[in-house]
């Protein structure tokens, strides 16, 4: 008889997930990759806490490495040591492959690459990175009115009935 556990994928309660929901307005995601971060220990504990902002952050493919810039992870409040700064440049762990991957994507016009959500997989920080593209204003606009378009009509027939 199989034992019935948790399936090892499944994300616990309790786990915090932070979504850059900014991306989502600004960006159309052409292809999404899973990366590592090489963190400290104070820094996990903090993101642990909620202090992360990932407004305005990005990642750049330099040399064989890609870099996540401007991620801003608040110090840990309870640290009495190593003490780092707040928006570091932080080391995204991928294979030689996905980065090679993410650089051809990249160097196309227009590309972007942008963290769309940080969340823990089981005790590892983990960061979903986006191939984005830019949207213009009118996109922006067309998306809203499609959204507005959509509750309008369920408003419509949950008020029929």
């Amino acid at each position: 008889m199989a034992k019935k556990g948790k399936n090892k994928d499944e994300k616990r309660p309790g786990q915090p997930t932070y979504v850059n929901r900014k991306a989502l307005r600004d960006y159309t995601v052409i292809e999404r990759f899973e990366a590592g971060i090489s963190l400290a220990g104070n820094e996990v504990k903090s993101i642990r806490m909620g202090g992360v902002s990932m407004t305005g952050s990005y990642a750049r493919v330099v040399k064989d490495e890609v870099i996540l810039f401007e991620l801003n992870i608040s110090p840990y409040k309870f640290a009495s040591y190593d003490l780092l700064p707040a928006k570091r440049p932080r080391r995204l762990l991928l294979n030689k492959r996905e980065i090679r991957k993410i650089r051809s994507k990249v160097e196309e016009k227009g590309m972007t690459l942008i963290p769309m959500k940080i969340y823990f997989s089981n005790h590892l920080v983990k960061v979903e990175l986006g191939v984005c593209k830019g949207k213009r204003e009118y996109e922006k606009r067309e998306v809203i009115a499609e959204k507005e378009a959509k509750r309008e009509k369920e408003r419509a027939l949950r008020d029929r009935d």
